[in-house]
């Protein structure tokens, strides 16, 4: 999820420690966001917020109703980019109203994180997950489940853009504490068990076939 840049940050403030953390964040996003009108794929909206936060952004590939974002960089660029993000889907939520706004829509994100480092963000009883919600005034919800065919899990994270911000700045400052246990298996959406039973199952039968 994280890793050291080089530095050590022994010593330093806070802040010169953030900066010498290279962090990758992963959030599950609906395919008609990353390639509709507010994030076209290889558009211009994404090349602008990668220009401007200086983060380094991709996007999975494929035609599944989902896709994975991939946001690399200093702590201070992912947050950028996060930021950005936030606040363009909550302009597209606006300008898909009938132009009559009642408050701020607000704007949710799902957060693709591995199970080993849940606990953590949960805190005993639930203690640490109540307190970024009551800090940040986010909405903040811990699957139970893995997602399909990975040692992953999906984090949501609701609210307006400042309070999301706010939110995912403190839910990465616990998993930078607490890395990962033991081997992930990345979630790739789109990629069934049955797709993966069905090509070993072609490879097994080629091989009798072939003896």
């Amino acid at each position: 999820m994280a890793s050291p840049d080089g530095a050590s940050g022994v010593g330093g403030s806070p802040e010169e420690t953030e900066l010498s953390i290279t962090l990758t964040l992963r959030m599950l996003m609906h395919g008609k966001v990353m390639a509709g009108g507010s994030m076209p794929l290889g558009g211009e909206t994404v090349k602008r917020i990668r220009e401007q936060s200086s983060a380094r952004i991709t996007i999975s590939e494929g035609s599944c109703p989902e896709r994975i974002t991939t946001i690399t960089g200093s702590t201070d660029a992912v947050f950028r980019a996060v930021s950005m993000i936030a606040f363009k889907l909550e302009e597209d939520l606006g300008a898909g109203g009938d132009g009559v706004s009642a408050g701020r829509a607000p704007v949710t994100l799902r957060l693709v994180i591995p199970a080993s480092q849940c606990g953590s963000l949960i805190g005993k009883a639930g203690a640490k997950i109540r307190e970024i919600r009551e800090s940040t005034g986010a909405q903040v919800q811990v699957a139970g489940d893995l997602l399909p065919n990975s040692t992953e899990r999906a984090v949501t994270v609701s609210g307006v853009p400042d309070t999301i911000i706010q939110c995912v700045r403190q839910i990465c400052a616990v998993i930078l504490e607490s890395p990962p246990k033991g081997a992930t298996i990345p979630y790739h959406p789109g990629l069934s068990l049955g797709t993966i039973l069905l090509s070993a199952n072609q490879v097994r039968g080629h091989s009798i076939s072939k003896g």
